[in-house]
């Protein structure tokens, strides 16, 4: 009897998933997760919409304006209305959207979000073509685009621009080419984030996208090196302070990671100073200060201090990422002195303790540690909150010691917020770092973290990354480059300055406040501090730089800034009024926010009654992530093959019932 009900149910099940192809994919629409694209022996690849993305970006002393064209195209038979999860710098300032249908550009305009969506269902309905921009993070991004005809090749472009901040004097341009899949918890809101339930490629399948890259660097001053780890580039030199980065004709699979392009400066130089922008229309002006602050002196006597690392060890960390996190933790906890202490937790599902109590860091604890990290192979889902609070309640040392907690993690979560309102709340019982592992690291959450703990972000992408980043580390946690910043206008009548407190310096990077002025470019501006050797000031002269070159992108960073303060990475969860700041500055300053949305539509009637199948473009899996990362798919079987496999089983079923045999 349990013979036949298991060869009944296994019949059902084969049946089921002929008629629901997508049945023996991991995830559903019912719930919150990736999942495997099941083809379905799609050989014209009509479920892979968007088939180019290139990227072209113009570097201009420190501020990137970069251009992102996608082209979509219909090769089926049948209208599509196509969606794309893709990602995007934190930092990044997205100023305009334009779309293109045969000979005609409509240029996007930007509206709050759910009028945006109105009007761009109301378009998709009429059957008139349509375009709608996003944003589902600071760094994630979602574009619709409804009516696409069979033989149509629509291109939307996207247009942003963002700050480079250099450190211990490098300058470095990402742009994230992948989103990877988020973990999200059970009873994590769906339908705020719906993207999270996205498509993924196998891992090692072949993207259907094709990916290009293109940068001009026009320094200002002599470069004394670029250098493009991540890709294999062809570099092409139009002068002493001009380049031109593109992407070797090799590089067939470039839109699985992250491009990373550092360039220095000869000598190490950083372009410090004070740019200016006066908007003719308003009458507003805005202004962009870098300083660039003293060298590190060391401290002679560091404190004694309490280490608690914060591992994940998840599925989408499985093989590279979490090879990568072992020898930077062994480099890391390799580097602590005998009078600190230390200890681990590992998580992922759930999480585990090294020990109910931080340990010495002996050579005999060490190598424990060690061995505890060597046996991790990965798999689980990302519970990153719950360690933290694990790590938190740790019984404090006998001994006084700051606590500081380092988190190593690709960042594959959902719940991005909770984590920071949770940093933030335990700012001052401990600090918070966090390194980024992988080839397309969550930066929204890494970042995001350093900003609620107020320190800086570190992303390894490669094994041999990792001891020149412990390094830094270890230097950076050492000892503050300035304290008791301070910032003086005086005769300038400036306003609206960001940020409106600057706390110490532990990096060797440049000061950078934005702000407006009013009346006339004159006065000067002074930043005043304590450094490792002593007072601190530089003096900046407004009249002598007014008469410079104009930076027609501080409005644009302004704004972007602002809202980041008041949105990004914020502790509690937006009132209203936030959300009416943040959306009056999206309108005004023509950008894309939380509360605002891109959305361009093309006013002729294509698909009378806007009949179509919807497809969500499928990702691939960043590199070096395993399928894991997802779940564990299931081969799948043709569709005629399933049927008659049913078949079959069913007569035998039916037969072996006649003779009584089951």
């Amino acid at each position: 009897m349990r013979t036949a009900r298991w060869l009944f149910g296994f019949v059902l099940c084969i049946a089921a998933s002929a008629v629901c192809p997508n049945a023996f994919a991991t995830g559903s629409e019912g719930s919150l997760a990736p999942y495997f694209l099941v083809q379905n022996g799609d050989p014209e690849g009509t479920g892979f919409p968007l088939k180019a993305t290139d990227v072209e970006v113009h570097v201009d002393g420190v501020i990137a304006e970069v251009r992102v064209s996608q082209r979509y195209r219909n090769t089926g038979t049948v209208p599509l209305h196509a969606r794309y999860v893709f990602p995007g710098s934190t930092r990044a300032a997205v100023h305009a959207l334009t779309m293109e249908i045969g000979d005609e550009r409509i240029r996007a305009e930007v509206q709050e979000r759910q009028q945006a969506r109105k009007r761009y269902e109301a378009a998709r309905k009429e059957g008139k073509s349509a375009s709608l921009l996003e944003q589902q993070r600071p760094n994630v991004f979602t574009m619709d685009v409804a009516n696409i005809l069979p033989g149509d090749d629509i291109r939307v472009e996207l247009h942003y621009t963002e700050l480079l901040v250099p450190t211990e004097g490098i300058y470095r341009f990402v742009f994230p080419t992948v989103v990877g899949p988020r973990y999200a918890s059970a009873g994590h809101d769906a339908a705020a984030d719906p993207w999270v339930r996205n498509p993924y490629l196998e891992e090692g399948s072949s993207s259907p996208t094709t990916f290009s890259m293109r940068v001009r660097l026009s320094a200002g001053m002599p470069i004394q090196e670029v250098v493009c780890a991540s890709h294999d580039t062809d570099i092409s030199w139009l002068g002493a302070d001009e380049a031109e980065v593109r992407l070797a004709a090799g590089e067939t699979e470039a839109g699985n990671r992250d491009f990373i392009l550092d360039y220095r400066l000869s000598g190490g130089a950083v372009q410090s100073g004070l740019l200016l922008h006066e908007d003719e229309k308003t009458g507003e002006g805005y202004f962009l200060l870098m300083v660039q602050p003293p060298e590190r002196v060391s401290a002679a006597d560091i404190p004694a201090r309490e280490y608690v690392f914060v591992v994940d060890v998840s599925g989408s960390m499985n093989g590279f990422p979490l090879d990568t996190a072992k020898v930077l933790l062994k480099e890391l906890i390799g580097g602590l002195r005998q009078v600190d202490r230390f200890n681990v937790v590992l998580f992922a599902g759930g999480s585990q303790l090294m020990s109910p109590v931080s340990v010495p860091a002996t050579e005999e604890n060490l190598a424990e540690a060690f061995r505890l990290i060597e046996r991790q192979r990965g798999g689980g889902g990302t519970e990153l909150l719950s360690a933290l609070q694990r790590a938190a309640a740790l019984p404090r040392p006998e001994e006084p010691a700051a606590r500081t907690l380092v988190v190593v993690t690709d960042g594959y979560v959902a719940a991005d917020r909770q984590v920071f309102q949770w940093v933030g709340r335990h700012l001052g019982a401990a600090n918070v770092f966090a390194f980024g592992i992988g080839s397309s690291v969550n930066r929204y959450l890494i970042e995001g973290m350093a900003a609620a703990g107020q320190g800086e972000p570190f992303v390894v992408t490669r094994p041999e990354q990792a001891g020149a980043t412990a390094g830094r580390f270890r230097m950076y946690i050492q000892s503050p480059v300035l304290t008791d910043v301070s910032v003086r206008f005086e005769g300038l009548q400036a306003y609206d300055v960001e940020p409106s407190a600057i706390p110490d310096l532990f990096a060797r990077r440049p000061l950078v406040i934005f702000g407006k002025w009013r009346g006339k470019p004159e006065g000067a501006v002074t930043v005043e501090g304590v450094g490792g050797s002593g007072p601190y000031r530089r003096r900046f002269d407004v009249a002598e730089l007014a008469e410079g070159r104009d930076h027609g992108a501080l409005g644009y960073l302004w704004a972007r800034h602002r809202i980041a303060r008041l949105s990004d990475y914020r502790k509690t969860p937006a009132d209203e009024a936030n959300r009416r700041e943040i959306t009056a500055l999206g309108l005004r300053y023509n950008l894309l926010t939380a509360y605002t949305s891109f959305v361009a539509v093309h006013e002729v009637v294509r698909n009378p009654g806007g009949k179509g199948d919807d497809v969500d473009q499928p990702l691939p899996l960043p590199k070096g992530v395993s399928n894991l990362a997802v779940g564990t798919p299931v081969a799948t079987v043709p569709e005629p093959e399933l049927w008659l496999m049913a078949v079959v089983l069913a007569a035998v079923l039916v037969v072996r019932r006649r003779r009584g045999t089951i």
